[in-house]
């Protein structure tokens, strides 16, 4: 099959969830739309794929979905500054830092439906046969372009990121009842995980039954692995995902200190 070049392909991006675990955050807005910098993680995820190319993306939206439309709909003038005559409602845009050429399509997935289930339901909007994918709530340095040579080099019918995760904890070394040693946010030497990023090919969602509690991670892509059907790229960059409040703060501070690893790969093109 010949595959699209990386600059016609979209990205579907996973904005359904309810982010339990971040509810300081999320009571009143889905956890794509938590801030990092002013500015929703899930805009600094669909920055990275602008910089390799993609400009096209499917938002596949559930809990509080209206924020993420709102956000969109609003976007050019959230970033301008403008005038309005409230005599009719008319607009004149003096300036606007709002230049991103992309295209966004807002999909409603369903409040409670599971990630493969979203994904299945996305699926139609894309308009290529083969399609990025990803969640809503993670950023890396990962290489896109990396990404989609190993999914067309292994020929499978999709291609996941490994990361090596994050410690959560600070790792310590001791002797004789006293620490020798601390070392906080360490990246775990052992083992790989899914990172999220992901290559499709658009007939693997034509076997996944349109049922809300289809996940991804439980049985699209062990069914793909059974297959000899899942290849996967590894990444030793940075990778983070948002899941937690102190994980929110980690990445705000990066952000801050001008040191934010994620942002390495917006100066691609």
């Amino acid at each position: 099959m010949d595959l699209p070049a990386i600059e016609e392909m979209e990205a579907l991006i996973l904005c359904g969830g309810q982010g339990t675990r971040l509810r300081e955050e999320t009571e009143f807005k889905p956890k794509p739309m938590v801030e990092i910098g002013g500015r929703p993680i899930l805009f600094h995820i669909m920055r990275g794929y602008a910089a390799f190319g993609v400009k096209r993306f499917v938002l596949c939206l559930g809990y509080k979905g209206d924020v993420i439309r709102d956000y969109f709909l609003h976007y050019k003038l959230r970033n301008s500054q403008f005038e309005v005559d409230l005599s009719d409602n008319s607009i004149e845009v003096y300036d606007s830092n709002g230049g991103d050429d992309w295209k966004v399509a807002l999909i409603e997935t369903g409040d409670d439906t599971m990630t493969g289930a979203r994904l299945k339901r996305a699926a139609e909007f894309a308009k290529q046969d083969v399609f990025f994918a990803t969640y809503g709530d993670g950023v890396a340095d990962v290489d896109i372009a990396a990404l989609y040579d190993c999914h067309k080099r292994m020929e499978c019918s999709a291609t996941l990121t490994s990361v090596h995760p994050s410690s959560r904890y600070g790792e310590i070394t001791e002797a004789d009842g006293l620490v020798t040693r601390f070392r906080e946010k360490l990246q775990t030497a052992g083992g790989w995980i899914n990172g999220g990023f992901f290559v499709f090919d658009k007939k693997v969602f034509d076997a996944v039954p349109d049922d809300p509690s289809i996940a991804l991670e439980e049985s699209v892509l062990p069914k793909l692995a059974e297959d000899s059907q899942l290849a996967v790229h590894h990444h030793d960059g940075f990778w983070q995902c948002m899941d937690t409040y102190r994980e929110m703060t980690m990445l705000n501070q990066l952000w801050s200190s001008g040191q934010a690893p994620w942002t390495t790969t917006w100066k691609v093109k």
